[in-house]
């Protein structure tokens, strides 16, 4: 129980913390610079707005309004899907791409001083191992929308929580 409140509360406040700095030093949102960052990294900065809603495990319709703000802000904009008409797609503009480059030192110095300065190597190599253990075990799941098994370890112990 002590491993997961702690993990609860730290995953709470780092991420409280790195948005704070985020929008302090560059004016993005937590949610801004993962569209940034997600475009950035796929070919043609182009991403079916579906798979990207999937991606980020967000709602269609709230990614629909996270990017209406950023094509607001020039970030992004949006391009009918030749194959499929009711499809669109979500491409980084090169405004959006200089915004990310512009505030990426600055978000990774703050994930620097947030988490990593706090920790060994030895603790950073154990949370690369947990942490892929967990993306592994939980992508299949969250992204299927099915629950862990009732009887499962991991169920009967979040239950006594």
């Amino acid at each position: 129980m002590r491993a997961w409140r702690g993990l609860m509360s730290s995953n709470l406040l780092l991420f409280e913390q790195l948005g704070r700095e985020l929008v302090r030093q560059s004016g993005l949102s937590m949610a801004d610079y993962e569209v940034l960052v997600r475009l950035s990294e796929t070919e043609g900065r182009r991403l079916r707005m579906s798979d990207l809603a999937s991606a980020s495990l967000s709602s269609k319709s709230r990614l629909s309004h996270q990017v209406s703000r950023m094509e607001d802000a020039g970030w992004v904009r949006r391009e009918s899907c030749p194959s499929d008409r009711r499809g669109a797609f979500a491409v980084l503009t090169d405004a959006g791409y200089a915004t990310l480059v512009e505030a990426a030192p600055g978000h990774v110095e703050s994930v620097r001083q947030n988490l990593f300065d706090h920790l060994t190597d030895d603790q950073v190599a154990q949370l690369a191992d947990i942490t892929e253990t967990l993306w592994r075990r939980l992508e299949e799941t969250v992204k299927s929308g099915c629950a862990a098994p009732q009887g499962s370890d991991a169920a009967e112990e979040v239950r006594g929580a």
